[in-house]
């Protein structure tokens, strides 16, 4: 695994990036995919901002869904969020802490998968495991209902240019 970032165990800023695509990004911290769909570590329902630790991460995880064609055709903004954590703030589950080490393979996720993710938010609110994509690096899962000021943590944004070599030739 990629060693965690200090501020992720001992407290301090937390960066955490995400790519969304730019019509929706006005509505960035609200969680309405996570509400709407559910997420692989969070149910229907509840309000989940899905992250990642390194920004290349969080191109991979939205590449996963969409394809590189959508990510070189679609505007999408690159974004990082600054989260100021404590010491204990945050609940980090390595390889060994899930039940069933599936939940950590490309899959569609199981019901009890997502209430293991929403016992772990119910803990801090904000959820660091592995990338499922990318399974040496960490995603991070933040609870909006526990960050109402979740917007205010918005430390940049910048428009997504992908590299246009990951996209196949006809």
């Amino acid at each position: 695994m990629t060693p965690l970032p200090p501020e992720a165990v001992s407290g301090g800023n937390l960066t955490c990036w995400r790519l969304e695509k730019e019509v929706y990004f006005s509505g960035w911290e609200k969680g309405e995919g996570a509400y709407q769909f559910g997420g692989r570590f969070s149910s229907k329902g509840r309000r989940v901002i899905y992250t990642s630790l390194e920004p290349s991460t969080a191109i991979i995880e939205v590449a996963v869904h969409k394809g590189f064609h959508v990510l070189d055709t679609d505007p999408h903004v690159l974004l990082s969020i600054s989260i100021p954590v404590g010491a204990g703030d945050t609940t980090i589950v390595q390889p060994a802490d899930v039940s069933n080490p599936n939940w950590l393979r490309p899959g569609y996720p199981s019901p009890n998968q997502q209430q293991f993710g929403d016992m772990q938010l119910d803990k801090t609110g904000i959820l660091i495991l592995p990338s499922v994509v990318s399974s040496h690096s960490w995603n991070c899962l933040i609870d909006v209902a526990r960050f109402p000021k979740l917007a205010s943590y918005l430390k940049s944004q910048e428009r997504f240019a992908l590299d246009t070599r990951l996209v196949p030739s006809p």
